[in-house]
């Protein structure tokens, strides 16, 4: 990085509480971009480290860690604080801090995963603060993707002859409106992460791909990679629910900005084909579905080069040349 970028870690006041965010790019000059992490709770800077995006290349990121995450954890925190609702005004908060800051009328915005939620309802909101939106592995109908996941892992077990998986799974189905029963969190994401369908397709344990990384990360300080966990349980205690619950069809039918959608064709976590229909039917000025053929859940982890392409030549241009065709 030239002597003119910036690499930052600090904490804003927003919605009346201090929050945390890592700020780097390559030039003041760059475009912004807000990146909104999944979980929830689970801030994702610090991942790569071990797997550069190159975001920071193209843009001034903001990698901001939501409201009870990482280092906006703080333990006197009302649990009433932690909504859905909240988390969207933070997001258009941040964005105009950012606006503020950097003077930008317009910002970019990536959401990833549980981020999209949020993501897609701050566009929904202030669709004037924003230049496109970009969400990574979309969520949309989050209690039917289950089902679908759920079913998918079910009849792999079975063509495998794993009894003992096919029994488990069999014993743990989601309900098609929710809340997801206890046995299926208990197994969701191992069972995930084992049938390359999770956080990255190479990754088969998430104890040993985040768990145990995350608790040596030089990024954080020995207090914050405690905290680190405390949001994140915290977190899917009093969000995971309210999130999964979203019916985004319904809650975003259009957005003011162009949409660009990236998606692993392996990822289990989040339907592909529900993030794909909702596009179809949404009503925005410029649309483009793209599918990652060797990713699982986090394409900026797994195919960074192909995603900094589509962002250089499609999102700052204004183009969905790059999308899937058909």
């Amino acid at each position: 990085m030239g002597a003119r970028g910036i690499r930052e870690i600090t904490r804003v006041r927003i919605g009346g509480t201090l929050q945390g965010m890592v700020l780097e790019g390559p030039d003041p000059a760059a475009p912004v971009l807000l990146f909104l992490h999944g979980g929830p709770g689970m801030p994702e800077h610090w991942l790569t480290r071990r797997r550069p995006t190159g975001l920071d290349r193209l843009f001034t990121v903001c990698w901001w860690e939501q409201r009870g995450a990482g280092r906006s954890y703080h333990a006197a925190d009302a649990p009433g604080s932690l909504t859905v609702d909240r988390l969207v005004a933070d997001a258009v908060e941040v964005a105009d801090h950012l606006r503020e800051r950097f003077g930008r009328e317009r910002i970019h915005l990536m959401a990833h995963s549980g981020g999209t939620v949020i993501g897609a309802l701050a566009v929904r909101r202030a669709p004037e603060r924003f230049a496109a939106y970009v969400g990574v592995a979309q969520m949309t109908r989050q209690h039917v993707s289950e089902r679908e996941a759920w079913a998918r892992m079910l009849q792999s077990a079975r063509a495998c002859g794993d009894r003992r998986a096919t029994r488990r799974l069999a014993a743990a189905e989601p309900p098609p409106g929710g809340p997801l029963p206890r046995r299926w969190l208990r197994l969701r994401d191992r069972a995930m992460h084992r049938a390359g369908g999770g956080t990255t397709r190479d990754m088969r344990s998430v104890l040993t791909g985040i768990v145990l990384p995350s608790l040596v990360s030089p990024d954080y300080s020995p207090r914050e990679r405690i905290d680190l966990w405390r949001g994140k349980v915290r977190s899917a205690r009093l969000l995971r629910e309210a999130m999964f619950a979203v019916d985004v069809p319904a809650r975003v039918p259009a957005l003011g900005v162009p949409v660009h959608l990236l998606h692993g064709a392996h990822d289990l976590t989040v339907s592909l084909h529900l993030a794909r229909a909702w596009l179809a039917g949404l009503d925005a000025p410029l649309k483009g579905f793209y599918t990652f053929t060797s990713s699982a859940h986090s394409p900026i982890l797994e195919e960074p080069a192909r995603v900094i392409r589509i962002l250089r030549e499609d999102v700052l241009e204004g183009r969905a040349a790059l999308a899937d065709r058909g």
